[in-house]
């Protein structure tokens, strides 16, 4: 008998961002390696990013969410969509058990399992909100991250503090606003023989300029649509990324980093992380942004001191191993509602 069919309903754009389709996926193949199978249904740029990171994956790309969701055959659903609400989980739902993936806490939710990992995040945040009965998985310790984070975490950190040879710059695959070459713009005059690898996804604004630069810069290394990011970022002695998920990538490995505040929903999260000392914070909507990144930057280059307590104190906040404690909960729960 084959496991329960779990159907994902994802956001994904150039304004949302990739990182609700990426840490989908990552719960995805969690609850595969568990017994469960899926499929996702979401707009087209979630189409495109299935496409490069997991082609074999069963989809629906529409705007019309609700239709395709009553066209499919399923057991379970999981929600990572901020423009939905109650009334939206509820009907799409049909009782079946229902998962929200939230960083917001601004809206009634209609779900039996709420994961926020938001890392000062309260269930009080969630009263109501969510559902008296709905269990809340909240933390960085429930944050989806790539087993192969968890794999290089022992070697990654181990030598963090070195000198920095390498710096990783990751601003979100979909690099909204073209912030990749603001940011590589205001690091290369300040880096001078560092080697600076850039991640974006192929329909990145920046990467045209990006690709003209390397051409005549050996400095940079681009990685398009990479595979290989836990390598990178074990790889790399200093990280300048978005304060998204994949926030938890870097503290997985330990990567003394820039947070850089790119949105409404990332502050809350970066002021946690800037106060347990795990990260330094520039916020872009800050008028005097461009100084406030570059003192981080050159803290980060110049003092080894500061890098080895980053890197300690960001290994304590997440160990990588979320996606599994996730998927665990909810085929649990699947379990129980089927008897």
């Amino acid at each position: 008998m084959s496991g329960p069919r779990i159907l994902f309903v994802a956001d994904a754009g150039p304004a949302v961002g990739g990182g609700h389709v990426m840490r989908c996926l990552t719960l995805a193949q969690a609850l595969q390696a568990q017994g469960s199978r899926h499929a996702f249904v979401g707009p087209p740029a979630m189409g495109e990013l299935l496409d490069a990171f997991s082609p074999d994956t069963a989809r629906t790309v529409t705007a019309d969410l609700a239709g395709a969701v009553a066209r499919e055959a399923f057991d379970a659903i999981v929600f990572d969509h901020y423009g939905l609400a109650e009334p939206d989980h509820r009907a799409m739902a049909g009782g079946r058990p229902a998962m929200v993936i939230d960083d917001l806490a601004d809206r009634p939710l209609g779900a039996d399992i709420v994961v926020d990992s938001g890392p000062n995040r309260k269930a009080q945040d969630y009263l109501g909100l969510a559902p008296d009965a709905a269990r809340l998985l909240l933390g960085p310790s429930f944050a989806a991250v790539r087993p192969e984070f968890a794999a290089l975490r022992g070697p990654a950190l181990a030598w963090r503090g070195e000198p920095v040879q390498r710096i990783l710059i990751a601003m979100g695959l979909t690099d909204v606003g073209g912030i990749t070459g603001r940011i590589v713009e205001r690091v290369r005059p300040r880096v001078h023989d560092i080697g600076l690898d850039i991640v974006l996804g192929a329909m990145a604004p920046s990467a045209p300029a990006l690709e003209k630069i390397a051409r005549r810069d050996r400095r940079l290394l681009l990685h398009v649509d990479t595979p290989h990011m836990a390598r990178l970022t074990a790889e790399a002695d200093i990280g300048i990324g978005a304060a998204g998920s994949s926030t938890w990538e870097r503290c997985t490995l330990g990567l003394p980093s820039v947070l850089v505040v790119l949105a409404d929903n990332q502050r809350e999260a970066a002021r946690a992380m800037a106060e347990r000392g795990a990260a330094l914070v520039a916020d872009l909507a800050d008028p005097d942004f461009d100084a406030a990144f570059d003192r981080a930057l050159l803290r980060l280059l110049r003092d080894a001191e500061s890098r080895r307590e980053l890197a300690a104190r960001s290994a304590e906040v997440c160990d990588g191993l979320g996606a599994g404690r996730t998927a665990e909960a909810f085929l649990k729960l699947i379990a129980a509602r089927a008897i």
